[in-house]
């Protein structure tokens, strides 16, 4: 049976938490920006988070919209919580209720009791109302550590007016980073992972003047000036890549950056990710290498459509990238042992030679835009399917 936070009554004794902070006076009036324990956060906001995040909040439904849990996002996130360098920089937005918090000397005073009474008149947990930030919280319920502060932009005394205009500023008017920037940024990291090594082989082969790929990857998922035809993101490439190596890569980045080494998989196991190893291995030459043959491979079979710059062509666009990426895991198999680099040549004669298809049937008549021209690329490569 679900409980009805709205129901709980007052607590039997008082409860109080005091919380350091700054006072900043903006137009919609004063915030206050405090560090609070994530413990102490959930004691003055939630009953019960998920119970809250299934149901329809006061200011959604002032503003006529409605955003139900994602359970795949708290997932991700109780998992990452965890992780060594686990950080959420930006701020959790919470409002408190005017009638139980007092601000004196830099400290905010939350208490159960109204302002000047000592008897409790309100459930601790229905003091404060979270306008941002609840996947967050919901997720830190299976953080495994001792200490989680979050960086808190408290609201006193918000109407439900002003409720709904914060959040609307927080969720509809600020731009994501976008992913090809992300795993741009992993260059940077000091640490191996999955993520990083798929980013330097799409820088390796963008770069390269002899590259199937030269100048066609948006390093940063927009186009470059003075480049005319990138037709894919790095994002694009990077996840298509990734799935070669493995199936989490997160996890493989965290484990790596606390220092640990990967376990290699068995001949049983390799199959599925033939690529594992060699990463595990630091051969990522080789990787780039047999990714870079396996491409040049398809330039050659189908050299026209691979060049193709017009409208309504697919194969060297998202589409036929996605799909080819996808049936690499079938081509390397069949030419190679994981862990061998197979030739061009190799690719070319072993593979896609046996290919019945031909350079103008890569059209978007043929193989339509979204992933069911992708998927029925990916039919035809693997022989399932024929144009």
């Amino acid at each position: 049976m679900t409980f009805d936070q709205s129901q709980l009554p007052p607590d039997p004794d008082p409860k109080t938490i005091a919380v350091p902070c700054i006072r900043a006076r903006q137009p919609v009036g004063d915030i206050f920006v405090a560090a609070i324990p994530f413990k102490d956060l959930i004691a003055v906001t939630f009953f019960d988070v998920r119970r809250v995040l299934q149901e329809e909040r006061d200011f959604e439904r002032y503003l006529g919209i409605q955003r139900p849990l994602d359970t795949r996002r708290v997932k991700q996130l109780s998992q990452y919580v965890n992780f060594a360098d686990a950080s959420f920089p930006s701020s959790i937005i919470v409002s408190l209720e005017q009638d139980y918090v007092s601000f004196e000397n830099n400290t905010l005073t939350i208490s159960n009791c109204k302002i000047g009474e000592s008897k409790p008149s309100i459930a601790f947990r229905k003091i404060g109302r979270v306008l941002d930030g609840q996947h967050r919280i919901a997720g830190l319920e299976f953080f495994n550590g001792d200490h989680f502060d979050l960086s808190v932009t408290i609201f006193v005394g918000a109407d439900i007016s002003d409720q709904a205009h914060i959040f609307a500023t927080v969720n509809l008017e600020q731009t994501k980073v976008n992913k090809s920037l992300v795993y741009d940024l992993y260059e940077l990291s000091k640490s191996r992972s999955p993520q990083q090594t798929c980013h330097n082989i799409a820088v390796a082969l963008d770069r390269d003047a002899d590259s199937p790929f030269y100048q066609r990857i948006k390093r940063l998922g927009m186009a470059t000036d003075g480049r005319p035809f990138e037709t894919i993101t790095q994002a694009t490439f990077v996840e298509g890549l990734l799935q070669h190596i493995s199936d989490d890569p997160r996890a493989d980045r965290d484990f790596l950056l606390k220092g640990n080494r990967l376990k290699k998989l068995s001949n049983e196991e390799i199959n599925k990710f033939p690529l594992r190893n060699m990463f595990i291995d630091e051969l990522d030459i080789e990787v780039t290498q047999i990714v870079f043959n396996y491409f040049k491979a398809v330039e050659k079979r189908w050299p026209d459509a691979w060049k193709e710059r017009g409208r309504g062509w697919m194969l060297n666009r998202t589409n036929g990238i996605r799909a080819l990426l996808r049936f690499f895991r079938n081509a390397y198999l069949k030419v190679a042992t994981p862990g061998d680099v197979p030739s061009v040549d190799r690719f070319l004669n072993h593979v896609f030679k046996g290919i019945d298809v031909r350079d103008d049937q890569f059209s978007i008549d043929n193989f339509v835009p979204g992933t069911s021209g992708e998927a029925r690329l990916l039919n035809v490569l693997k022989g399932k399917e024929r144009v």
